[in-house]
C-alpha cells in the first residue's frame, strides 16, 4: 500500500480537503520508523498507513487520519510528544498522546499494566471520542494481520478484542467495526468453527443470493404498491453473529433461518411506521423479536425498527429506519463529523454518555476496572426513565439499587423503598426496557451488605462497598435464578440484616415461619413448628414474610415444526419444571401452533420455563401469549 492510495480515498471522500497536512504526517512517520518491521516482513510504515485508510472509510475528520499516521511514533521511536505539537498542532498531538501506552513506570503485573493504559485511554477519549476511533482503526489492522503472530499470541489478542475492542465499536454504533472484529476474533479462538461456517456459507452461496434478489424484489413491490419510496438492501450475516445464535440456541448450522438482513431505507420516521404496517400486514411478526429502536434509542444514539417476520420456511430480518439513522448505525460516531460544529456538539454530547459512566472507575482498584469492563461497558443494554421521563442506561439484569446509584449515589446510599410504572417492587427487582423508575428515601437509611449478591453495575458494588467499609472483592455479582436460596425469597420489616436458615428443621418457601435476632445481630429462621423454637422465646422476635407472588394462569404460544414426539417433549419440560398444566390446544399448517395455558407464580421461572422451551428440537418462536 502506498501513499496514493490514502490521497484518492481522502480526495474521494472530501473532494475540496487540503492533504498537505496528511502528506505530512505520512512522511514524518516513515522517516521515524525507518528500519523497523512488522511482524508480517513489511515496513512498518504500513501499519499506520491502513489504520488511517480504515478512518478514511469511516469519514473521519483530517486531524485524526493526520493523528492515525502518528499514532505510535511517541511508543515505538525518539520523537518526543513536543515535537509532535511543533510539527502538528495541539489538536494532533493531544490524540496522538491518548493512544500511547504508558512508558517509564513500573507496574506489580501485567493485568495492573493493561488496566492503568485502560484508564488512560478513558480519560482521554472522555474529552475527544476520536482518540478511541483511532485505537479502534489500529486494532482492526492489526487483526487482518494476526496470522503473523504465534497461536498463543493470536488467541490472547483475539481474546481481548472479543472482549473489550468490538463492544466499544458496539458501544459508538461502528457495527461495520464490530462485526469485523469479532469475525476476525473467532477465526482464531475457534478456527475450526470459523472454517465450518465459512464452507456452509459457501456451498449455498448462489442458492442464498438468488432467494435475497427475490425477495428483495418481493419487498420493494409491496412498499411501491402502497406508495412509499424506499431503498433495499440485502446484507450477508457476520460469521461470529451465526455462530453466537447457534451456540445460544443449541442449533446446528441449517436450523439458522435468518442468514441474511434486509434493509428498508425511507426519508422519514413517519414513513418507517408505515413501511412496518405493510410488512406486518403482509408477514406474520415473531414479535418476541421486535424492537423500536426509533422510539427508545440505543444509549449511542442507535436508531432504528427491528423486526422479523415468518417467510415460507424460513424467517427474515427486517430492518427500517431513515437514511440519517442509517449513516449513524454504519459509521457510528464517526459520522458526526459531517456536521458543522454547533450541530455536531448538540448531536454528540447525546451519544456516548456512556463514557462518563467509565470515569468512575478512577478511585477503584485495578483489577475493579477490567471487571466493570465486561459488566457495565459490554453487557446488553436496557434504557428504564425516572420520574420525569430521563433515560437511564443500565445492563441487562440490573435493580432499583443500580439505577438509584446510577442517579446519585446519595439516593443510592438512602434508598429505602423503589417503584416501578407506580407499583413497590422489592429491590432486587429486574428491571427492564421503558419502566418507570421512583426511588425513594429515607435520611436514616443506609445500603445493606445483602445487596451485594444482587446490584449488576461495579459503580453500585464499589459504593455499597465503600459505604459499608468492605475491601473490594473482585467477585461476580451475578446470580442465575438456580443460585437462588430460601434467604433471598424472605422479607424483613425493619432494618435489613443477614438471615440464617436453621438447619435444624429446613423450612421451605411457604411454610409458616418464625424468626429471632440471635447474639451477632443476624436473624435465624425456623419452621414455627421446630421444637428448637421454645429456645428461644427470650430473643427479640423479627417480622419475616415470603415474598410470594399469588399463583395466576398464564397463557404460552408455541410455533413448531411438525415432527412425531414434539409435544410429548414440550409437556415434559413443563413437568419437570413442577408447573401445573391447564389446557393445550393445537393448530397445524405449515408450523404446527400450540397453544398453553399453565399455573405458575415465579416470574423467574417463568423466564426459565421459556428459555428452555425455545432450546427444544424444531421449536421456533416461544411467547407469553
Amino acid at each position: 500500500m502506498e501513499l496514493m492510495t490514502l490521497l484518492d480515498a481522502l480526495r474521494a471522500s472530501y473532494p475540496a480537503t487540503n492533504s498537505s497536512m496528511v502528506e505530512k504526517a505520512y512522511e514524518f512517520s516513515r522517516k521515524a520508523h525507518e528500519g523497523q518491521k512488522r511482524a508480517s516482513g513489511e515496513d512498518y510504515i504500513q501499519h499506520p498507513l491502513a489504520t488511517a485508510l480504515i478512518l478514511v472509510d469511516l469519514k473521519a475528520d483530517i486531524p485524526t487520519i493526520t493523528a492515525a499516521l502518528l499514532h505510535d511514533v511517541l511508543e515505538d521511536t525518539k520523537v518526543s510528544l513536543d515535537t509532535i505539537r511543533k510539527e502538528f498542532g495541539d489538536e494532533v498531538a493531544h490524540l496522538v498522546e491518548g493512544t500511547t501506552k504508558i512508558k517509564g513506570i513500573q507496574f506489580e503485573s501485567k493485568e495492573d499494566y493493561q488496566a492503568e493504559n485502560w484508564r488512560k485511554i478513558i480519560l482521554a477519549t472522555a474529552k475527544d471520542i476520536r482518540v478511541m476511533l483511532i485505537k479502534l482503526a489500529d486494532r482492526l489492522h492489526n487483526m487482518q494481520t494476526l496470522k503473523y503472530f504465534r497461536e498463543d499470541k493470536q488467541k490472547r489478542i483475539a481474546k481481548e478484542t472479543l472482549r473489550i475492542y468490538a463492544p466499544i465499536a458496539e458501544k459508538l454504533g461502528m457495527w461495520s467495526i464490530k462485526g469485523m472484529l469479532e469475525d476476525l476474533s473467532l477465526r482464531y479462538l475457534d478456527p475450526e468453527a470459523y472454517q465450518a461456517l465459512k464452507q456452509s456459507i459457501a456451498q449455498k452461496r448462489g442458492q442464498r443470493e438468488e432467494k435475497t434478489q427475490s425477495l428483495l424484489k418481493e419487498i420493494e413491490d409491496i412498499l411501491a404498491y402502497n406508495h412509499i419510496k424506499a431503498n433495499t438492501t440485502g446484507r450477508a450475516k457476520y460469521f461470529y453473529s451465526i455462530y453466537k445464535k447457534m451456540k445460544e440456541e443449541n442449533k446446528p448450522f441449517d436450523k439458522i433461518y435468518d442468514l441474511i438482513g434486509f434493509r428498508i431505507i425511507v426519508d422519514t420516521v413517519e414513513e418507517c411506521y408505515h413501511a412496518l404496517e405493510i410488512i406486518h400486514h403482509h408477514w406474520i411478526p415473531w414479535l418476541d423479536r421486535f424492537k423500536d429502536y426509533i422510539k427508545d434509542p440505543k444509549s449511542n444514539g442507535y436508531q432504528s425498527i427491528h423486526t422479523t417476520v415468518f417467510y415460507e420456511d424460513t424467517l427474515l430480518e427486517i430492518q427500517i429506519r431513515t437514511k440519517e439513522m442509517d449513516n449513524f448505525a454504519e459509521e457510528g460516531v464517526a459520522a458526526h463529523w459531517r456536521y458543522k460544529q454547533t450541530e455536531r456538539d448538540k448531536k454528540f454530547d447525546t451519544k456516548i454518555s456512556w463514557i462518563k459512566q467509565l470515569l468512575a472507575w478512577k478511585s477503584s482498584g485495578d483489577q475493579e476496572l477490567l471487571g466493570g469492563l465486561n459488566i457495565d461497558l459490554f453487557g446488553n443494554e436496557i434504557i428504564v426513565l425516572t420520574p420525569k421521563c430521563d433515560p437511564i442506561a443500565l445492563p441487562e439484569g440490573a435493580t432499583p439499587i443500580d439505577f438509584a446509584y446510577m442517579v446519585h449515589s446519595d439516593i443510592g446510599n438512602h434508598c429505602s423503598k423503589a417503584k416501578v410504572n407506580g407499583k413497590i417492587v422489592p429491590l432486587d427487582h429486574h428491571l427492564k426496557s421503558g419502566d418507570i423508575v421512583e426511588i425513594i428515601t429515607v435520611n436514616n437509611a443506609s445500603p445493606s451488605r445483602q445487596w451485594l449478591k444482587f446490584v449488576k453495575t461495579s459503580k453500585a458494588r464499589n459504593k455499597i462497598r465503600t459505604t459499608l467499609g468492605i475491601e473490594a472483592e473482585d467477585k461476580s455479582s451475578k446470580k442465575t435464578d438456580d443460585q437462588r436460596s430460601v434467604v433471598d425469597y424472605l422479607q424483613i420489616k425493619g432494618k435489613v440484616v443477614p438471615l440464617k436458615i436453621s438447619k435444624c428443621c429446613t423450612p421451605e418457601i411457604g411454610d409458616a415461619i418464625v424468626g429471632f435476632y440471635t447474639k451477632d445481630g443476624k436473624i435465624t429462621v425456623h419452621a414455627k413448628n421446630c421444637s428448637n423454637v421454645h429456645t428461644l422465646k427470650g430473643n427479640k422476635q423479627a417480622e419475616l414474610a415470603w415474598q410470594i407472588a399469588p399463583i395466576t394462569e398464564k397463557g404460552i404460544f408455541i410455533i413448531t415444526n411438525n415432527r412425531i414426539g414434539l409435544l410429548a417433549d414440550v409437556l415434559k419440560i413443563i413437568s419437570e419444571e413442577r408447573i401445573n398444566v391447564k389446557s393445550v390446544r393445537t393448530k397445524e399448517g405449515k408450523y404446527v401452533h400450540l397453544y398453553f395455558t399453565v399455573e405458575i407464580a415465579d416470574d423467574a421461572k417463568w423466564d426459565e420455563l421459556i428459555r428452555k422451551l425455545r432450546i427444544v428440537k424444531d421449536v421456533i418462536d416461544v411467547r407469553r401469549n
